[in-house]
Parts: structure tokens; C-alpha cells; sequence
């Protein structure tokens, strides 16, 4: 534990990543679990999920990150019901403010009109098309989306103006799209990377709550090869002395299932995330903790987390050199291709706008 916090107990927790509730850091006041002696805590109640509805005046988000292949990208949802305890995306929640902790996975934003704020960015005279990356900040196929359908909805939009797209996640639920990314696939505009952290279901349902458990992550890769789509499978995060003895497995396991691309990341702690993280060791790895956060400095030139261009996702040092080293063996090892699918930009065509429609039938 970490500010003398008394953890939130189990009961409350079930089914969620965080141990606490921490205070975002523009907060001018903090919150915290005590416990006042009358068992009050002992009587919460699990955590239960609350949706809230976001009206964001854009959609497509954009970047000039050098280190990262992309430069817009669109997040359905604020916040994620998977509870991943290594979520990067966390410390955004104090944005809002919310705590990065528990709020995060528990009061959820749905961004409203999504579709049609994608139809008339898209439909601008000055927008060109480049691939639009989904699911790299929260999981666009997380479980409201069954309900809210946000990302089908944008993927319709892509698939109507041949926009082409690629798109990251960990729920099994991407394989209810296939009949959108299906047609999108044959003609070079869509990909699919799949994020498989362990496969050992019980260290899966530690860090990854309500994510889809790893088998069921393989079968999903499995179901989108077989429809034709491209599908890589995305090892991350690697942490060191926890997950990153499966390497080597998960990619071999990946690549039997039909993957032909991947791609790591290293544990990435930024802001909150750190202590957030730290909390996490100690309440189910307490003997490893210490190990875990020194390997992780090893890392990371002495701090738990350094944001600068090209280091962020790899780290330094001659533990993430030794990472770097096996998954590229791996990687040749086990037969990936050393090229990967590029999507196509030179399909695209506009949606046509509500006002350009009408001025058809004047006369």
C-alpha cells in the first residue's frame, strides 16, 4: 500500500483490477478507504458498473508521436470495464475528475453521436485518409459495447466510405464484426491485432478481470484468420518476472491459431499508474513485489517510468535489450513473416453530407 491507505475489501473488489480508489492528481482533495472501526467496510457491497453519456465535439483523435505507426486514432469509450491493472489509459480518468483506481473501470463514458461526428469529419474537403487506429487507449470491444454497439457503428462508417482501419483488443466480442471486417479485409482496409498478456487463467483473471480469458483470445484470432483478416497478436505488457516467461509460448501458441503479425510493449507507468501498479504486487504478489518494481527501474534508467520517444515501449537497459532479443528470435524461430499487411488509402470515398445529398435534387 502506498499514502497509508486501508484497502477496499474483497467483497467490494470482486470482478475488478484496482485495489484502491486514488485520488487523481488535479484534485484538490484526496479520498480515501479508512476504516472507522464499526466494520463499515466489511458491509460494502461489490462494485457495480456505471454508464454515463460523453458528447465530444470530435471524434478522431490525432498524434505526431514518432514512436508510434499511426497518427489518429478514435476511442468509443472513456474508461474500460476490463479492469486491467497495467492500463496505461488509466491516468486519463483524472481528466475527468475521477480516480485512475477503481472509478476508472467503474463509471464508464460513452461518447454519443460518434458515427456521425466520424461521417462529417471524414467528409470534410480537407480530410485525407490515413489508417484510423482503434482500441489503443481504451477497449472499443469492451463488454458495454454489446449493448451501446458504439464501435459497430464507426466500423459501418468505415466500411461505407472504404476508410481503412486497424484495430486492437482482448475481447472476443470483435468476432460479432466479422461481417463488416470481412468484406473490409478483401479489399486491404481492415486488420485486427489481438492483446494476449499470459495464458494462465488465473494470473488472466488477476490482472485482466473481465477481459475474455486467453483461450478464448486464440480461438478469436482463429476465427478472424479463418474470415480472411489479417490478424497479428500483440504480447503486452511484457512485465518482468511476471508474464515475461511466455514470450515465447504465447507467440508460438498465436501463430498456430492463424496470427501473422506481432508486436510488444514493455509495462508502461505513467502518473497514477505507478502506485496504482504498485498496490496490485503487493496485495497478490507481495513476495515478488520488490523484485518485480527493481527490474522494473532496470528498465527504465532508475524510475518506474520514462516517457520519452522511443524508449517508452521498449525500455533500456540489458533486461529490455534481453526482452527485445527473445521475441525477435521468436519471431524468426517460429516463422512469422517479416513483412506486414498494408492497408489500403486510395479507395476512400467521402460520405456524403446531409446538405450535399439534398443539393442533388435542385433544380
Amino acid at each position: 500500500m502506498t499514502g497509508g491507505e486501508t484497502p477496499v475489501p474483497p467483497k467490494a473488489l470482486r470482478g475488478r483490477g484496482a485495489v484502491t480508489n486514488k485520488t487523481g492528481r488535479f484534485e484538490k482533495e484526496a479520498r480515501a478507504a479508512v476504516d472507522d472501526g464499526w466494520g463499515s467496510l466489511g458491509e460494502l457491497e461489490a462494485l457495480r458498473t456505471e454508464v454515463h453519456t460523453e458528447r465530444p465535439r470530435a471524434i478522431i483523435t490525432r498524434n505526431d508521436s514518432p514512436d508510434i505507426s499511426f497518427d489518429r486514432s478514435i476511442n468509443p469509450y472513456r474508461g474500460c470495464e476490463h479492469g486491467c491493472i497495467y492500463c496505461f489509459a488509466r491516468p486519463t480518468h483524472a481528466y475527468m475528475g475521477l480516480s485512475p483506481g477503481l472509478d476508472f473501470e467503474t463509471k464508464l463514458f460513452v461518447k454519443e453521436g460518434a458515427a456521425q461526428l466520424l461521417e462529417r469529419e471524414l467528409s470534410a474537403a480537407s480530410y485525407q485518409p490515413r489508417t484510423i487506429a482503434i482500441g489503443t487507449n481504451t477497449d472499443p470491444y469492451q463488454p458495454i459495447e454489446r449493448t451501446y454497439r458504439v464501435m459497430r457503428s464507426v466500423l459501418e462508417v468505415l466500411s461505407a466510405a472504404n476508410h481503412p482501419v486497424g484495430i486492437v483488443t482482448k475481447s472476443a466480442l470483435v468476432q460479432r464484426d466479422i461481417d463488416i471486417l470481412g468484406p473490409m479485409a478483401a479489399k486491404g482496409l481492415a486488420k485486427v491485432a489481438i492483446s494476449i498478456t499470459t495464458l494462465d487463467p488465473a494470473l488472466a483473471r488477476k490482472m485482466e478481470p473481465r477481459a475474455a480469458s486467453p483461450e478464448k483470445r486464440l480461438e478469436t484470432i482463429e476465427r478472424l484468420s479463418e474470415a480472411g483478416i489479417p490478424v497479428g497478436v500483440m504480447v503486452a505488457p511484457v512485465i518482468p518476472a511476471i508474464n515475461d516467461e511466455e514470450i515465447e509460448t504465447i507467440l508460438t501458441r498465436a501463430h498456430a491459431r492463424g496470427a501473422r503479425e506481432a508486436g510488444y510493449i514493455v509495462l508502461r507507468l505513467p502518473h497514477e499508474a505507478r502506485d496504482l501498479f504498485a498496490e496490485w504486487l503487493v496485495q497478490h504478489y507481495p513476495g515478488k513485489a520488490r523484485h518485480v518494481l527493481s527490474l522494473m527501474r532496470n528498465m527504465r534508467e532508475g524510475k518506474l517510468y520514462d516517457a520519452t520517444f522511443g524508449k517508452r515501449m521498449s525500455g533500456t537497459g540489458p533486461y529490455a535489450w534481453m526482452i527485445g532479443r527473445r521475441f525477435e528470435i521468436a519471431l524468426e524461430k517460429i516463422g512469422f513473416p517479416k513483412s506486414r499487411a498494408r492497408l489500403r488509402a486510395d479507395l476512400f470515398t467521402p460520405p456524403v453530407r446531409r446538405g450535399q445529398q439534398l443539393s442533388l435534387f435542385q433544380l
